[in-house]
């Protein structure tokens, strides 16, 4: 992910819940060998039937084993639903991907961008988001907002294409890393 990013987004995602997989492909690039296989050690901790997939009942298992004996079956499905489906070792890894980067998935923050455009134009105005943004919520600053813009495609009229501004933010700019 941009450098440029990093803050604005952490700040964004602050304290928000995530849910959903994020579509990265090279999720392995996120991370150093060396984290890898520390992953790969948790994984095969929770796998407890050694299947290659985490279900309920090998968190059920993993909970047992560290003394919480009466978990919810609303918490494990919560934690499960988070995968979008079956938690093999990349989703599980995509997992922590989304987490420790601070970043939400691009369908949660296209959602919330559509906020922003009752007509779907799939735009939003430069001017009145920086407004919004420095006066909402967790206020960014003139400069953090200016990072954040940096690498916005934005027209001539002064609207920011906020699909093709998720698409950077989740999966970083072709054109910086060429």
């Amino acid at each position: 992910m941009s450098k440029k990013y990093q803050h604005a987004s952490k700040k964004a995602s602050n304290k928000r819940q995530r849910g959903g997989q994020k579509s990265c492909s090279n999720v392995f690039s996120m991370f150093e060998q060396s984290q890898i296989q520390e992953f790969k050690e948790a994984f095969g901790c929770i796998d407890q039937d050694r299947d290659g997939v985490i279900k309920k009942q090998d968190l059920r298992e993993t909970y047992g084993q560290l003394g919480k004996l009466n978990v919810k079956d609303e918490e494990l499905d919560e934690m499960l639903n988070e995968g979008k489906g079956p938690i093999n070792f990349t989703v599980f890894l995509t997992l922590f991907g989304e987490k420790l980067n601070g970043t939400d998935p691009e369908d949660t923050i296209l959602a919330a961008f559509k906020l922003f455009d009752p007509n779907g134009t799939g735009f939003v105005n430069k001017d009145e988001f920086r407004r919004l943004l420095m006066n909402q919520a967790d206020k960014f600053s003139a400069e953090e907002v200016d990072q954040a813009f940096a690498l916005a495609p934005i027209d001539p009229t002064g609207n920011i294409d906020y699909k093709s501004l998720c698409y950077i933010i989740t999966h970083g700019d072709e054109k910086e890393e060429s």
